[in-house]
């Protein structure tokens, strides 16, 4: 019986240090920080491509962050071969500069529009007005986040 408990107690006194290493680990932030973050997406329109530009159709929509700072690191679409994140600078005419990602600050809004940031589908396939669309957003801390836009006439947003 002695010999039993014996070769019982290593195991244990092994569980007890690791548990007491994971636990200073966890309490010095080892382990990271949990932080919450809520995003809300709203005023979705994707905009019907223009007899100018018929191989894009500007996407807007309004994010409000609930948390901490985050960052939009993309969009996907099955309406649209591909999707770009776009900055106008003085007017919506003209494509814009494209942007690997869009920072939204913690408990603030970023509103996308036809004069700043805006979201482009490229080649768009069959939009109807008043159809909606399916848009996922991919952000660093909250994920994906899936939306429908409602499509609009040319010049509406």
């Amino acid at each position: 019986m002695p010999q039993l408990i014996r070769a019982g107690l290593a195991p244990v006194a092994c569980a007890v240090a690791l548990t007491a290493l994971l636990c200073a680990w966890v309490a010095t932030g080892g382990a990271g920080t949990v932080s919450r973050v809520t995003i809300k997406v709203g005023q979705a329109a994707v905009t019907l491509p223009s007899s100018s530009a018929p191989d894009a159709a500007d996407t807007y929509l309004t994010v409000t962050n609930l948390g901490g700072p985050d960052t939009l690191l993309s969009v996907r679409s099955s309406a649209a071969s591909r999707v770009t994140l776009v900055r106008h600078t003085g007017s919506a005419a003209g494509p814009g500069t494209a942007l690997r990602q869009m920072a939204i600050p913690g408990h603030g809004t970023l509103s996308l529009n036809p004069f700043g940031l805006d979201i482009v589908l490229q080649v768009p396939r069959s939009l109807i007005v008043g159809a909606s669309v399916p848009l996922v957003l991919t952000f660093r801390h909250a994920g994906r986040v899936t939306v429908y836009a409602t499509v609009t006439p040319p010049g509406t947003p």
